[in-house]
């Protein structure tokens, strides 16, 4: 099963990743990354086979698995400093080791989102804490989630469900970990 709203690969009726509904491979569905990064589902499931797991990479055609990655985590992604007109924003922490490139309606998060890995460790994150957006004509954008320990971009707190402009050299403050934006 596929998430109709990230992309996501898994069972049940909820994405774990972005908490969107899951729907069976053969649903004609859209599945959006970034609004650019539109792969029809009809595309992938000719495709892939019924037998979902990591390994699923290799029964994607050619043309389709250069903008999809299937590894444990699901991605949709396309190579280059721009993804159609919207920018790439990274978000960067040396000291932790942490390197995200920000996705279209990702949620950062200690047990949602697909940046869980850099999270699940830091127990002042919450579990579903931020949200990442891009909206032409303003830029990338991060939400606060009503996160416990909250969101801060400048060292000033954004207020929860309210989305604040992100731009290239700000510093975003998940609870307590530091991440330099960069935008290209």
């Amino acid at each position: 099963m596929f998430c109709k709203q990230c992309g996501h690969v898994g069972l049940g009726r909820r994405c774990t990743r972005c908490g969107g509904l899951m729907a069976l491979r053969h649903d004609r569905v859209v599945v959006e990354k970034q609004p650019e990064a539109v792969v029809s589902m009809a595309n992938i499931s000719s495709n892939v086979s019924s037998n979902v797991s990591s390994s699923v990479s290799s029964n994607i055609s050619p043309s389709v698995s250069s903008n999809i990655s299937v590894t444990p985590g699901f991605s949709i992604s396309q190579v280059g400093p721009s993804r159609g007109g919207i920018p790439v924003m990274t978000l960067t922490n040396d000291s932790l080791n942490i390197r995200i490139v920000a996705m279209n309606g990702a949620i950062i998060g200690r047990r949602k989102g697909p940046y869980v890995q850099f999270f699940e460790q830091h127990s002042y994150v919450s579990g579903i804490h931020a949200q990442l957006k891009y909206k032409s004509g303003t830029g990338w954008c991060v939400i606060d989630k009503n996160s416990s320990n909250g969101t801060r971009v400048n060292q000033q707190p954004i207020q929860p469900d309210v989305e604040t402009m992100l731009k290239n050299g700000d510093v975003l403050m998940i609870a307590n970990i530091s991440l330099q934006v960069i935008i290209k």
